[in-house]
């Protein structure tokens, strides 16, 4: 059922944050818009670094003693930074802009450097809380969890149109994969391949997926958005990056299930032709049975060397399939289709927004 069109300037936003696309909002701000919602979990984060001071080398009192220092000192680093803003010294930050974010990355960490002389874990900490800042801003400030909630309501939808389209694109693949499933020469590579590297080969498959699916990211919002505009006024750089992420999350989401649905495939199909002892007969070594059961009249096995191989077949799959969405311009029409038909609502919505803000037409100059 189709909800009601917004009349509000919230409800509006609200609608642009559902469909993934926060930075739609006019004077979208990463003080007001950001970091002030995420205000308790950084409070939270602040209170628990209190106790990066404690020492082994301490006695009880000390460690007490060091706790009491932390938070004198972050008390009187935020005043300074309260009388600088114009506030009151002992007052609470109602906006949360660079000096309060730098202090989060900065304070915090001095506080086991200057008290019990852990310097190490200082730098360790300055590096926890910029990264939380970063993940902050990418999740909240992108939309990165409104995007993939709007991706998993379409799941089954995108597993079987991913898998129909595979099954256009990479025939041949599979046959090849098959015959390269039953070759002792794989086994015995990725049998002795250490985990790390195969962690590694596999992650280095996803970014060149990944680098693929980016490569034509712009070309396609440029053209969504003139296909899809809705005769409003051209779209602002942070808001085709939101545009452009929604892009990337949905084709990689095709990726990913089709990559799931391959290693899904070879284990079974390897459960079902490959027992251990002739995996040990392909490695010189014995293979590793993690479960054993009765299947299809035989024993079915699988087996660590089995995931591993399944695991590997997968991800190079999953960077063909994603080659094959770079150049393959049926599949392209096919897949943009829906996504233009789904933003195009959200274009219209936004002509009408900046209408009601007053703002379409100094934009549209």
């Amino acid at each position: 059922m189709d909800r009601p069109e917004p009349q509000t300037e919230d409800e509006f936003e609200r609608e642009f944050r559902r469909a993934g696309l926060p930075l739609l909002t006019e004077d979208y701000s990463a003080s007001e818009d950001i970091f002030n919602r995420a205000v308790p979990l950084l409070g939270l984060v602040v209170v628990a670094e209190l106790l990066g001071p404690l020492s082994s080398d301490f006695t009880t009192a000390e460690n007490v003693v060091a706790v009491i220092l932390g938070l004198i000192f972050l008390v009187t680093a935020m005043g300074v930074i309260n009388r600088i803003r114009g506030r009151r010294f002992f007052s609470l930050p109602r906006k949360v802009g660079r000096p309060e974010l730098a202090a989060f990355v900065i304070v915090p960490a001095l506080l086991p450097g200057l008290i019990s002389d852990h310097w190490g874990i200082a730098g360790l900490t300055a590096l926890f809380n910029l990264g939380l800042l970063f993940l902050i801003l990418g999740v909240v400030g992108f939309g990165v969890i409104s995007i993939v909630r709007w991706a998993m309501t379409r799941l089954l939808d995108e597993l079987s149109r991913s898998l129909g389209l595979l099954v256009k694109a990479v025939p041949l693949l599979m046959i090849f994969s098959l015959i390269l499933f039953l070759t002792p020469e794989l086994w015995e590579v990725f049998s002795q391949l250490p985990d790390a590297s195969l962690f590694l080969l596999i992650g280095l498959f996803m970014l060149l997926g990944s680098g693929f699916l980016i490569a034509r990211i712009p070309r396609e919002v440029e053209d969504l958005e003139k296909s899809a505009g809705a005769g409003g006024p051209p779209l602002q750089p942070r808001q085709r990056f939101n545009v452009g992420l929604v892009l990337f999350v949905s084709q990689s989401l095709q990726v990913l299930l089709v990559a799931v649905a391959v290693a899904f495939f070879f284990v079974i199909f390897g459960m079902l032709t490959i027992n251990a002892e002739t995996i040990a007969g392909w490695t010189s070594d014995p293979a590793v049975v993690l479960l054993e059961f009765p299947l299809a009249g035989r024993q079915a096995q699988l087996t660590a060397e089995l995931l591993r191989v399944a695991a590997a077949m997968a991800s190079f799959t999953g960077l063909y399939f994603a080659i094959s969405m770079l150049t393959d311009d049926l599949y392209r029409r096919e897949f943009l289709n829906q996504i233009t038909d789904e933003m195009k609502q959200t274009f219209v919505r936004r002509t009408a927004y900046l209408k009601l803000l007053g703002k379409a037409g100094e934009k549209s100059a």
